[in-house]
């Protein structure tokens, strides 16, 4: 018989054949049992039961911090280098905010000045031209406390750089303070005795006036808008990146602040282009900042929340009401001098808001970092005023 229990084969001189052991993957026999005398055996097994224990473990555990199998690196947070800004805030101070609405209102009060004068409307003409040189006075005031010591606008006049917004806002500033001055104290020649030199000077007085006047509304949007051009022109991201929308914005902004102060100091029956004036620069102004406010993506985001958003909405709702009180009480005296006022409140809250926006989005590196790495992800440069025929290596 056949030796399928091991036996030896009848008429066979051989020894006994034994079967061979089935095996494992592993490469061990079927049915071994790692024992204490057998370390290697059950060291291998309690090492793999262990990994797998482990790895359940760790799955379970992601599972329920994330709630999804397939993730295996959470989101990445932005962090700046050891948290630091990126860039430095901006030394001004809020002196400047207040330069800017100075000096746009001198600049809106010169323009209105002149279309009363054509008009011949007395009392706003000589209002507006006092106003503006009030405003022009407050405005130097502001700049000489920022500049620190006054002898530094006189040094900036030794230049003219025209690269540079600073020189050419500080030669701008030179060529409107006289005529707007000229135009404002010429408005007391009235005064001034019929006879004698002094008539004389009486008699001329008013087309001298409405010569400088007409000079100081020619240099009048230059200084509307060169600070927004100054604003832009810095790293200051939530400034530079609004550099087309920043202009019109300031420029609305001192057109209806000066509409705000003919309708404060001219008589209720002169007042019309004023309120028309009202009009335009509140619809300038306000179309302008929407663009700020929504047209930017991350970079608007400065202009909408906290203070800035705080500010320009009160501004908005200011200049709206402004604008309503002005046509709807037009035939009231106090309506319409208190839509003035409105008007020159939305007016300042406006130029409060952008300095405030350009100072937070230097204080968070997000709005320096993210731009740039959004721009290079679409092929762009990663500087926003870089020219896009020039390639990103």
């Amino acid at each position: 018989m056949s030796g399928a229990n091991g036996t030896r084969p009848e008429g066979s001189a051989g020894p006994a054949t034994q079967p061979s052991p089935t095996r494992e993957p592993g490469g061990e026999p079927a049915g071994h049992t790692p024992t204490r005398t057998d370390p290697v055996g059950g060291q291998a097994a309690r090492m793999w039961e262990a990994g797998m224990g482990r790895r359940e473990k760790g799955r379970a555990g992601r599972r329920k911090r994330r709630g999804d199998v397939h993730a295996v690196v959470p989101e990445a947070e932005f962090r700046s280098y050891y948290g630091q800004p990126i860039l430095k805030p901006p030394i001004w101070t809020h002196d400047i905010a207040y330069y800017l609405f100075t000096g746009g209102l001198a600049a809106g009060s010169s323009m209105l000045a002149v279309v009363a004068d054509a008009r011949g409307e007395v009392s706003v003409r000589r209002g507006l031209r006092l106003t503006s040189l009030g405003a022009l006075g407050a405005s130097a005031y502001f700049l000489i406390i920022d500049l620190g010591r006054p002898e530094r606008f006189y040094n900036m006049l030794r230049v003219a750089k025209p690269t540079s917004p600073m020189s050419v806002g500080t030669w701008i500033l030179t060529a409107y303070g006289p005529l707007a001055g000229a135009a404002a104290v010429l408005e007391a020649a009235p005064l001034l005795p019929d006879r004698g030199v002094l008539g004389l000077l009486r008699r001329c007085a008013p087309p001298a006036a409405s010569a400088a006047g007409a000079g100081a509304a020619v240099v009048a949007p230059l200084l509307a808008t060169y600070t927004a051009v100054l604003f832009a022109d810095t790293a200051v991201p939530s400034w530079h990146e609004v550099h087309r929308e920043l202009p019109f914005v300031f420029a609305g902004s001192a057109l209806a602040a000066s509409a705000g102060a003919a309708l404060v100091l001219g008589r209720t029956g002169e007042v019309g282009p004023a309120r028309r004036a009202a009009l335009l620069g509140a619809c300038l102004e306000l179309t302008a900042a929407h663009r700020v406010e929504h047209g930017h993506g991350l970079l608007s985001e400065p202009y909408v929340q906290g203070r800035p958003g705080r500010y320009l909405r009160a501004a908005r709702a200011l200049t709206v009401a402004g604008v309503a009180g002005a046509w709807l009480g037009r035939r009231s005296r106090l309506a319409c001098a208190a839509s003035g006022a409105a008007l020159m409140a939305g007016s300042l809250l406006t130029r409060m808001a952008v300095f405030e926006a350009g100072v937070h989005s230097t204080k968070d590196p997000k709005y320096v970092v993210v731009p740039q790495r959004e721009r290079l992800a679409q092929g762009r440069p990663a500087r926003s005023d870089t020219p896009q025929d020039i390639p990103v290596v």
